[in-house]
């Protein structure tokens, strides 16, 4: 999540004005997390806000970087009335770029903040960013359309992105055949688990890896409800998916590994403007990780999962100390553990997945 205070602290941010009850100016989180951590300089380099990430991106070398851009990118005034309205300006919105980022997922609860005019200026913002979006659109099947990610010499990543109402999506937020708007999903039912196969059947082909990126549930509390395992159980049943990329938690939660495909079932806040909020704090939301999965093309199945641990401070991501990483790892070996994965320190200080073949 770039808008808002993060949007803030960059070069060219939108007006501050925001219309939540308590607070009436995005400079205010700002001034929260200076008072949780210590003076942020502004303005900051458009690459300053991914920190400790880039490091990482650059020892890896992912293929294709695929995120959840939980905000508007826009400098419309048309806010929603729904409390909390997340925006980042067009021009800082190229701190995409600087992370080299190749795909958007946007179906999620705040995309459609600043209304449907904020919606098409976001995908106006990262068509000519060059950056690939999915979950949606000017109309109902660009919405359900997937971002293809060409990958030279290698195959392709189709990432297809949708969002359930549980996580908070207004119902009428829905793209329609006339209408701009996201890819919904009335239920987690039987009936959307064929909706969402047909439309990866209709996209794939040989050597393709599958991502499914879904924003779902509340955004606190460890417990993965049978409804969720369920579905993606069933998902995977049907269609040749390698990843779940699930998200609305602002923690990372437990990991399942389901006939060698890989399952996550919240991945947390990579970045966000909490700092210096108070309450839940036994979730540990300031603690992030980039998630570097390794997938066989030929046959889809998942072959390694790395994780790399990182800390949101001064609205950007540090290097976490020891015992925060060790805090990490136990916490996510005991919710991955139900699963019949592990989660085990690796010797480049970061984390790995380890898990029981053909788990499930």
């Amino acid at each position: 999540m770039i808008g808002r205070g993060v949007d803030q602290i960059l070069p060219h941010p939108c007006d501050p004005r925001i219309y939540e009850s308590a607070v009436h100016s995005a400079v205010d989180y700002v001034r929260l997390a200076e008072d949780a951590t210590g003076q942020i300089h502004r303005p900051a380099a458009l690459s300053a806000i991914w920190g400790a990430a880039l490091p990482a991106f650059e020892r890896e070398r992912p293929d294709a970087r695929v995120i959840n851009l939980e905000t508007s990118v826009t400098r419309s005034e048309a806010h929603v009335a729904k409390g909390i309205n997340y925006r980042v300006s067009p021009e800082n919105a190229e701190c995409l770029v600087a992370a080299g980022v190749d795909c958007c997922a946007l179906a999620n609860n705040h995309v459609l903040d600043w209304d449907r005019a904020g919606l098409l200026e976001t995908l106006s913002t990262l068509d000519r960013l060059k950056i690939k979006t999915a979950g949606a659109g000017r109309d109902l099947a660009e919405a359900w359309a997937p971002a293809i990610v060409d990958l030279a010499g290698k195959g392709r990543v189709d990432v297809f992105s949708c969002a359930s109402a549980t996580s908070g999506v207004p119902r009428d937020w829905a793209a329609t055949p006339k209408t701009p708007g996201v890819a919904l999903l009335p239920d987690l039912s039987e009936k959307s688990v064929a909706l969402i196969a047909d439309h990866v059947a209709r996209a794939w082909r040989p050597n393709d890896v599958i991502i499914v990126s879904l924003h779902w549930g509340p955004n606190w509390g460890f417990d993965v409800p049978q409804e969720q395992r369920q579905f993606a159980r069933r998902l995977i049943d049907t269609a040749p998916i390698s990843i779940l990329h699930c998200h609305s938690s602002h923690h990372a939660k437990g990991i399942e590994v389901y006939r060698d495909r890989l399952i996550l079932y919240g991945c947390g806040d990579f970045l966000n403007d909490y700092e210096g909020i108070g309450g839940y704090e036994e979730f540990r939301g300031d603690l992030s990780v980039m998630y570097f999965a390794t997938v066989d093309a030929a046959s889809g199945d998942l072959a390694a999962l790395e994780m790399t641990p990182l800390q949101i401070r001064h609205l950007q991501l540090a290097r976490p100390s020891r015992d925060d990483v060790a805090w990490l790892r136990q916490t996510l070996d005991r919710e991955s553990r139900v699963f019949g994965a592990r989660v085990e320190a690796a010797p480049n200080g970061g984390l790995a997945l380890s898990w029981r073949e053909n788990a499930g």
